[in-house]
């Protein structure tokens, strides 16, 4: 059966690049979804404003010298690996043209709701000249779904790719709690000592589901850490509860077992990025600024820290606040300020030593929107809030990425206040997901509200 999929403009935008998702099949551009993203690229939104024009640009790398009567066709698709090695074809449709003549359902153009409709009636129109054909209109507006549905189009589908899960819950978390003692489910163990580590060779259907810098916790207080698996065998460190919660770093002990986790993966040496999640007042931010200063003032790891925060009114607002970049993004990144005066409450002059910190350590503040397109080399990067970020976006920040860098991203997927994304959609659920095989990247679920009793009562009931 031949399949023809209709895309709305919301999946341009959240995936520039979707052209090539759909295989050997036959895609279709309404007009007025390229209308839509001519008015879109000239946003101030700039995050929205630059996949319109990376959509574009990709539409006109693939039609850029064919005649019209081919671009109504079908242009194909370069490199979008469908069955047999047969690319998928890209046309765009004149939905304007469109009239109601009874061979079709067709919706009328109301003021609020034309391009939508115009949209739905470019995937019946297709629907009732294609009968034997898979008509399908892919959108992440679940209201034009219902409507596409209800006006008697077969198929309607949300745009997938960017899914690696069917359900939050399953969200890779760092660690697998164990019931009772770990060891009565293995057979067999070979134990070796590493310097001042000892580390337990243990069959790899012990443990099916591992991943690299994972952690492994029982009821009887061992935690193990994979340092090391392949395809017969996992290489367990073992830890201890004790050891874990006596950690100290820049004067900050984990108050809970994930915190001390968390710190126990933020300071090896391998690990290029951590990826921390959880609900607010975790200690999220804590634990990273607390590491960040360890290892840039104490051990001298790195030569600075920069800090980056994403919140959505940042791309309209920063530019009509006064001052130089860093004392624009001040009322954002307010939360590190809150986190450097905990660290240092206990000094005799805690404004004195946040300064001085904050010097020494080179801690700079960023925008989002100034960081692509820069290369950071020697640094310690924090990117707090990734939760509204899509993947696109959280791509183009990790590969600024330089030499002797490392990027911890913090977020709770509980907390999204972007009208585009969802948990399932996130950039940070998809990072998660397709970093924790990477053994230069390490997960943590940091659980438990710290913060206050009230705080945990609201994260909870609220």
């Amino acid at each position: 059966m031949d399949k023809i999929y209709v895309l709305d403009t919301n999946v341009l935008l959240h995936d520039p690049l979707a052209l090539s998702a759909f295989k050997e099949h036959r895609v279709v551009i309404p007009m007025t979804v390229l209308e839509e993203l001519d008015a879109i690229k000239d946003r101030r939104e700039k995050d929205v404003s630059r996949e319109a024009r990376i959509a574009i640009q990709a539409i006109d790398a693939i039609m850029a010298n064919a005649s019209p009567k081919a671009i109504q066709e079908g242009v194909e698709i370069p490199g979008s690996g469908g069955l047999r090695g047969r690319n998928g074809m890209l046309a765009v449709f004149p939905d304007q043209l469109i009239q109601k003549d009874g061979a079709a359902p067709y919706l009328d153009g109301s003021h609020h709701h034309a391009n939508d409709n115009r949209i739905i009636n470019t995937a019946l129109h297709l629907q009732a000249e294609s009968p034997d054909a898979y008509v399908c209109l892919v959108t992440k507006d679940i209201n034009m779904r219902l409507k596409a549905k209800g006006s008697g189009l077969e198929h309607v589908e949300d745009y997938r790719r960017d899914r690696v899960l069917d359900d939050i819950d399953l969200l890779a978390r760092g660690y697998e709690r164990v019931r009772g003692d770990f060891w009565s489910r293995v057979d067999k163990v070979r134990t070796e000592r590493r310097g001042r580590d000892t580390v337990h060779m243990v069959a790899r259907s012990v443990l099916p589901d591992a991943y690299p810098n994972m952690m492994i916790v029982d009821e009887s207080g061992f935690v193990g850490y994979v340092e090391a698996l392949d395809d017969n065998y996992i290489e367990l460190v073992d830890l201890h509860v004790e050891q874990l919660m006596s950690q100290r770093v820049w004067g900050l002990t984990p108050r809970n077992l994930e915190q001390a986790m968390a710190f126990f993966l933020m300071q090896r040496p391998e690990v290029d990025m951590t990826v921390l999640t959880g609900p607010a007042g975790s200690g999220k931010t804590l634990i990273a600024l607390a590491c960040g200063l360890q290892a840039i003032v104490e051990e001298r790891r790195y030569d600075k820290m920069i800090v980056a925060r994403s919140t959505p009114p940042i791309a309209e607002d920063i530019g009509f606040l006064p001052g130089t970049e860093e004392e624009k993004m001040a009322p954002w990144l307010a939360a590190f300020e809150d986190n450097l005066e905990v660290l240092h409450s206990g000094d005799d002059s805690p404004l004195s030593s946040i300064e001085y910190v904050k010097q020494r350590a080179n801690i700079q503040f960023k925008s989002l929107n100034f960081m692509r397109g820069r290369s950071f080399n020697n640094a310690y990067i924090i990117i707090d809030e990734a939760q509204g970020l899509t993947q696109f976006q959280l791509k183009s920040i990790i590969t600024r990425v330089g030499a002797n860098s490392r990027i911890v991203v913090l977020g709770n997927l509980a907390q999204i206040d972007n009208q585009y994304i969802s948990p399932l959609t996130s950039g940070l659920t998809y990072l998660v997901e397709r970093s924790k095989q990477f053994p230069h990247a390490a997960i943590m679920h940091v659980n438990g509200i710290e913060r206050s009793r009230l705080a945990a009562f609201a994260e909870e009931n609220l």
